[in-house]
């Protein structure tokens, strides 16, 4: 049985809050709540309904870590991000600007660069359709900043959410991949028909700069 993370007595109120509105949901909390190092990257998966922002941020609120993550820039700009925006800041959210000349990853990388605690969790399908391969962003910015990658997923039939592990990436993305899909063995996600394979797109390995940093 997977292990069930409990905020302790003296946790904030929203830690305790949200871990009881998971436990009410039939939810628990698969990780003992220590990062390895002060930053890295964590990516989420199987992405497959809309349910997994709401679980996946009450996991983060009921762990209290500081988590970052990856939205549209779309929820941050405009009559959306005036409306919405400072509150999905407060909780974590940052936005990526996919069409600027840096790149989504370069933009992460110096976000990352500037502060001096900073994980941040992402969707590696980018989307919850799906798709025959993975975005590689992830992946290069794990390697580009040199730190862990941490393998968190959502298991519906279970009702767990968790991080089963960390890796450091060697470089060798056949290897690296492989080791990411046996951690997500036997895990589904709320439509598992939706599930993507746990592969980099094709042209993941050839320098395309556009087709790199791409998320």
């Amino acid at each position: 049985m997977p292990f069930a993370f409990v905020p302790p007595p003296h946790a904030r109120l929203r830690a305790r809050f949200a871990h009881r509105l998971l436990c009410w949901a039939g939810w628990r909390v698969d990780f003992d709540g220590r990062l390895p190092g002060p930053k890295g990257v964590i990516i989420a998966y199987p992405h497959t309904s809309n349910w997994d922002f709401a679980v996946g941020l009450l996991a983060i609120w009921t762990l209290d870590l500081p988590i970052r993550w990856v939205g549209k820039e779309t929820l941050f700009s405009g009559w959306l991000g005036w409306l919405v925006g400072p509150l999905l800041r407060r909780w974590g959210g940052r936005p990526v600007y996919r069409h600027v000349p840096s790149g989504a990853v370069e933009q992460l990388a110096q976000a990352m660069e500037r502060e001096t605690t900073f994980w941040l969790a992402l969707s590696p399908e980018g989307t919850r359709k799906r798709l025959d391969f993975w975005r590689s962003g992830f992946y290069h910015l794990t390697r580009r900043m040199q730190v862990p990658l941490g393998l968190a997923y959502f298991d519906f039939p279970a009702r767990t959410v968790g991080i089963s592990s960390f890796v450091e990436l060697s470089g060798d993305m056949v290897r690296d991949m492989r080791q990411i899909a046996s951690a997500y063995g036997g895990r589904h996600g709320r439509y598992p028909e939706l599930e993507s394979a746990i592969v980099l797109e094709p042209a993941a390995g050839n320098g395309s700069l556009p087709v790199e940093r791409r998320f």
